[in-house]
């Protein structure tokens, strides 16, 4: 009798994990709360790293075909007036790969489709790993935020933490013609070209923990933004309350661990990251083809994830250190030429490819 593996989540980590280990000679099982897989949401950058742990899968072309090449694009004032310019042809020049852009059902159908049916249990929700570990070989947590696998192995001791923004995000029926981020005082708004007429849009402002939800979520955005630079006006007037998620940023204490025993966390069960880099799909694929190489012909499961755990928790740590950072670049209200310095200085080191 082969290996057997428990996946706790069938999202982007938790899919591309079953692919792994299946292809890494394992027999799994994903258990997924949600009753189905989304069939909207926003969109998604998948970066080169992240792209060739697709190829790994054996998916990257699909995804390619589904998705769009992100264009360069810019970092702007509220006014319109330039900070920084976002080079997508030097990232694609040093790393043979552009950033590409698919929306996150997108990638979910991709990924599941490359699964046979069986192994995707829908509506199946996790109360106590403790039972899939005495009956599977391996569990992987890969159950997002609030990991109920991370609760089991580390209880309270590393909360998350809230990054000091309250974020809206959707996708607006309109079309622009360049993607990019505006960054105000303590207040940005982020736009992505989705194509069909439609804008992934986001919006982030610096509030204190806990502050009441506004009554109106769509005057709300045009209070704080309705007189920036276009077509941010133009967008907020395209918007209804439909489809707008508004909610606090966090992310997480840093692990001292991603494994324990026969149990490993990825993605944001391990390392939830706030979406300033976005990097938090990117990497969890990333974790996914590290952890089944890691058990490819592995003996010793614990020893296995261990070699997981070096691999993979130090860059994502670091990765999620430089999103909080950036996060914190955008919430600043003063001194804002050293905060522009500060972004182009970033910007012309690279982000994590």
């Amino acid at each position: 009798m082969g290996m057997r593996a428990a996946v706790v989540g069938g999202g982007v980590g938790g899919l591309a994990a079953a692919i792994g280990l299946r292809a890494a000679g394992w027999s799994v099982t994903v258990l997924e709360r949600s009753a189905a897989l989304p069939e909207t949401g926003t969109g998604l950058g998948i970066w080169p790293g992240a792209m060739r742990a697709l190829d790994t899968l054996g998916v990257g072309q699909e995804v390619r075909r589904r998705g769009r090449r992100q264009a360069s694009g810019g970092i702007l004032r509220p006014d319109g007036s330039r900070i920084a310019t976002i080079d997508v042809d030097r990232l694609e020049r040093r790393h043979g790969e552009p950033v590409h852009l698919v929306t996150r059902p997108a990638l979910l159908a991709v990924l599941a489709g490359a699964l046979p049916a069986p192994v995707l249990r829908l509506a199946a929700p996790v109360a106590d790993p403790a039972d899939l570990v005495e009956a599977y070989d391996l569990v992987v947590g890969a159950d997002g935020i609030g990991s109920v696998v991370r609760a089991a192995l580390h209880g309270d001791r590393y909360p998350l933490r809230y990054a000091g923004t309250v974020a809206w995000r959707g996708v607006a029926d309109i079309e622009v013609p360049a993607g990019g981020e505006t960054w105000g005082r303590g207040r940005k708004f982020g736009l992505t070209p989705a194509g069909s007429g439609r804008t992934n849009w986001y919006a982030a402002v610096a509030l204190p923990e806990g502050r009441p939800a506004p009554a109106d979520d769509v005057a709300e955005l045009r209070r704080l933004f309705g007189d920036w630079h276009q077509p941010i006006p133009r967008l907020l007037d395209a918007l209804t309350p439909d489809g707008i998620l508004r909610h606090e940023v966090r992310d997480l204490t840093p692990l001292p661990s991603y494994v324990s025993g026969r149990v490993a966390l990825l993605g944001d069960a391990a390392h939830a990251m706030t979406p300033d880099l976005g990097q938090g799909a990117c990497q969890a694929l990333i974790d996914a083809v590290a952890l089944a190489g890691c058990l490819r012909g592995a003996g010793d499961v614990p020893a296995a994830l261990r070699a997981y755990d070096r691999r993979r928790r130090r860059p994502t740590q670091r990765i999620a250190a430089a999103a909080r950072w950036a996060g914190r670049l955008s919430q600043a209200r003063r001194l804002l030429p050293a905060r522009d310095a500060a972004l182009r200085l970033a910007l012309a080191a690279g982000p994590p490819a």
